[in-house]
C-alpha cells in the first residue's frame, strides 16, 4: 500500500495550503489597481456551476472587482506589504540605475513599465517610479510616461501609507526627497 507523497504530505494538501484566503474587511492589493478592501464574499452561478468570489472595493476610485476565490494567485491578489518591507522598497527607489536605457523609444519603455506595474509587485512598481523619476530629471516625459509615473506613484503612496499607517502626504514628501536636486549654492543657508 503506497500513496505518493511530496515531503511526507499528500500532494493536494500541499497545494491547498498555499492558497491565500481573505475575510470580509481585509485589505489587499490587486495588480495595477492598488489597495482595496474585501467588501463581501459571494457565491454566483456561472455556466450552471457555483463559484465563490471576493467582492473588492478599490480605495483609489471605488471600483468594485469580482475575484474568483480559487484564482487568487493567478490574478495576483496579495496582502499589503509588511511595515518591515517599507525600507526595502525605499532601497529600491534610492538605488540609482547605472544606465536608464535612454536609447529606447518611449513606447518601448512604456510597454516595459506597464508590464512591471501589471505584476502587482510593489518592488516592480518602485522600479518604474524610480526610473521615471530619474528620467523626469533629465527630460520631459511623454504623455504615456507621465500617466505611468502617476499610476506608479499612486500605487506606491497608497500601499506605503497603509503599511506604515501614516498620511499619504508624508509618503509623497519622503518619495520626493529621494529625487530632490541639491543646489550647491544653498548649503546650510536657512534664514531662521
Amino acid at each position: 500500500m503506497s500513496i505518493k507523497k511530496d515531503n511526507g504530505k499528500p500532494r493536494k494538501q500541499t497545494i491547498k495550503s498555499k492558497i491565500r484566503t481573505f475575510q470580509v474587511g481585509d485589505l489587499a492589493v490587486y495588480p495595477a489597481h492598488g489597495v482595496g478592501k474585501i467588501q463581501a464574499i459571494e457565491t454566483r452561478v456561472i455556466n450552471g456551476e457555483e463559484h465563490d468570489f471576493y467582492i473588492m472595493n478599490v480605495l483609489e476610485n471605488n471600483m468594485l472587482i469580482m475575484i474568483p476565490t480559487n484564482n487568487v494567485e493567478s490574478v495576483g491578489l496579495r496582502d499589503i506589504i509588511d511595515k518591515k518591507e517599507v525600507a526595502k522598497i525605499y532601497k529600491v527607489i534610492k538605488t540609482k540605475k547605472e544606465s536608464l536605457n535612454d536609447n529606447q523609444t518611449w513606447n518601448r519603455r512604456y510597454r516595459e513599465y506597464m508590464d512591471k506595474i501589471k505584476t502587482g509587485s510593489l518592488y516592480d512598481v518602485a522600479e518604474v517610479f524610480r526610473d521615471l523619476s530619474l528620467l523626469k530629471l533629465t527630460k520631459d516625459l511623454s504623455f504615456g510616461e507621465r500617466k505611468l509615473f502617476d499610476t506608479a506613484q499612486t500605487l506606491l503612496v497608497r500601499e506605503l501609507s497603509t503599511a506604515k499607517k501614516t498620511d499619504e502626504n508624508k509618503i509623497i514628501s519622503e518619495l520626493e526627497s529621494f529625487f530632490a536636486v541639491e543646489n550647491p549654492d544653498n548649503t546650510d543657508s536657512s534664514d531662521n
